[in-house]
Formats: C-alpha cells, structure tokens, sequence
C-alpha cells in the first residue's frame, strides 16, 4: 500500500478549435502539392541524368558520371520522400497522413510512364536510373506509411 496520495484523474484534452483545423487541411493541402512537385522534380532529374549519361563516351568517365548520378539521384529521392511525407504528418497530425503527398506521386510517376499523344515519353524503358528513382521512392513511402500505421503514437 502506497503512502502517497493519488493524483487526480489527467484532464481531457482541449478540443481543437477551427484555427487547428484550417491549419490541418492547410498543411494537407501543401502535402499533396509537394507530393506532385517531389515527382516531377524525379521526373525531370530522371530524364536530365540519363540523357547526361548517354552522351558520354564509352568508358570510364561514363561509367564514374553514371554512377555518381544514379547514387545521387536516389539518395535525393529518399531524403526528398522522407522530408515531404514528415511534413505531411507533422502537418496533418494523423496516421495516414503519409499518403497525402504518395498518393499524387505515384500518379505523376504512372503518368510519366505513358506515352503522351505526340509520342514523347518521360520514363523509357531503358532509364535505370530513372527506374531505380521510383523503386526509391515507392519503397520510402511504403516503409514510412507501414512505420506510422504500426508505430502506435506518443502520448502527448
């Protein structure tokens, strides 16, 4: 038998006023909007770093020049989807929060796989890199969405 007094019950939390909620929709609305800008900016480095890469001449320089850009470009792409879905949760403040910005990133990069009807295409089938940066990024988001849904929350 403890000696010590209870402590009286916690008090329920504050309920959020309409400033919380306009700052939430606000903070999901600029998730999805980084979400779309995170794939385009994929997109295009993807489609910039291949044709780098196949211009250089055969050999060593192209061989340094490619990798360099594929290990960068992908490191870019995990800390690009690492900072956008934090945001979205941080924003948000809800679990599923991470598939805000994936949701319109995945769209964008699907799209970029299709040919438009003047008959250009963004994501060749022979673009590793550009192939590598979305198994990057599809990856990131799926560890992030599985490690917020399994994680339980932090009492606050």
């Amino acid at each position: 038998m403890s000696v010590t007094p209870e402590s009286p019950p916690a008090e329920p939390p504050a309920r959020p006023g309409p400033a919380d909620a306009a700052l939430r929709i606000g903070g999901g609305v600029v998730s999805v909007w980084a979400g779309l800008l995170a794939a385009v900016l994929n997109l295009l480095f993807a489609t910039w770093a291949w044709e780098v890469v196949k211009g250089r001449p055969a050999g060593l320089s192209k061989t340094v020049v490619g990798t360099s850009l594929a290990v960068g470009g992908i490191a870019a792409v995990v800390v690009l989807t690492v900072l956008v879905a934090w945001f979205a949760h941080a924003a948000v403040g809800t679990r599923w929060a991470v598939a805000l910005p994936a949701v319109p990133w995945f769209v964008v990069i699907a799209a970029g796989s299709f040919k438009t009807a003047e008959g250009d295409l963004v994501l060749t089938g022979d673009n590793l890199l550009g192939l590598g940066m979305i198994l990057a990024g599809a990856i990131t988001f799926a560890v992030l969405g599985f490690r917020q849904i399994v994680v339980p929350p932090t009492a606050s």
